[in-house]
Formats: structure tokens, C-alpha cells, sequence
């Protein structure tokens, strides 16, 4: 199986904060099954440190790059899937990680209630 880690699930594997789940731990230690990261939650977390909104190093990509998970970029095909999301959440970060979850049939690893009004696997982070 394959995963798609939400902006605030790696913030809290990266802190190893106690509210992540213990399946999603499970799946983020075990290293059997391909977790992604996609462009679209750096672009989150950059914005987010630019307006003082949380606090990251400089060198985030870089952190996170280090933990061994798979970048995955934007592509043309993600953003026309984000159209075809009905309009359950507005958040654009979290739309295109939901396209990216149906595109790629990927598993969401999220606490958003909201993901699961979508057509995608979900996995409670």
C-alpha cells in the first residue's frame, strides 16, 4: 500500500507529538509500504513560516527529505482532478492532496474529518 502523509500528520511524526495514531506509526516505522510527501505541503509549511504562523528551520525540505519519504510533485493531472473534487472543503492545499490521493490511489494519512467525504482511502493519522 501507499500513503500520502496531510501537512499536519508530518509536522507531528517529525516532533514524534503522542496525538499521531499508533496505526499511522505503525506504517511510518515499519518502512514496508511507499509514504509520500507532496510538493503542495512544503509550499503549506513554507507559507505558513513566512507569516509566522509555525516555526520550521530553513532547511525544511531538507529534514524531511531525510526521513526517507518519497517526494512527489504537483503534476498537470492532480490539478485537473482538483476540479473534478465536489466542494466539500476550500482549503487548496488539502483539495490538491486529495486529487493527489486519487490520481496516484494513494491512501490519505490524515486527521481531517473532512477527507472522508471524498472518494479516497483514509488511514486516521
Amino acid at each position: 500500500m501507499s500513503y500520502l502523509l496531510d501537512t499536519h500528520v508530518l509536522l507531528w511524526w517529525l516532533v514524534d507529538d503522542p496525538t499521531l495514531s499508533d496505526s499511522a506509526r505503525r506504517v511510518l516505522t515499519q518502512g514496508k509500504s511507499r509514504v509520500c510527501v507532496s510538493a503542495a505541503t512544503l509550499w503549506e509549511i513554507v507559507i505558513k513560516r513566512s507569516l509566522k504562523k509555525i516555526e520550521v528551520p530553513e532547511s525544511f525540505a531538507e529534514v524531511v527529505a531525510a526521513q526517507g519519504f518519497d517526494s512527489l510533485p504537483v503534476t498537470w493531472e492532480h490539478a485537473t482532478e482538483v476540479g473534478n473534487l465536489p466542494l466539500h472543503h476550500r482549503d487548496p492545499f488539502d483539495r490538491i492532496l486529495i486529487a493527489q490521493c486519487r490520481v496516484e490511489n494513494l491512501t490519505m494519512i490524515s486527521r481531517d474529518a473532512m477527507i472522508h467525504e471524498y472518494n479516497v482511502s483514509v488511514l486516521e493519522g
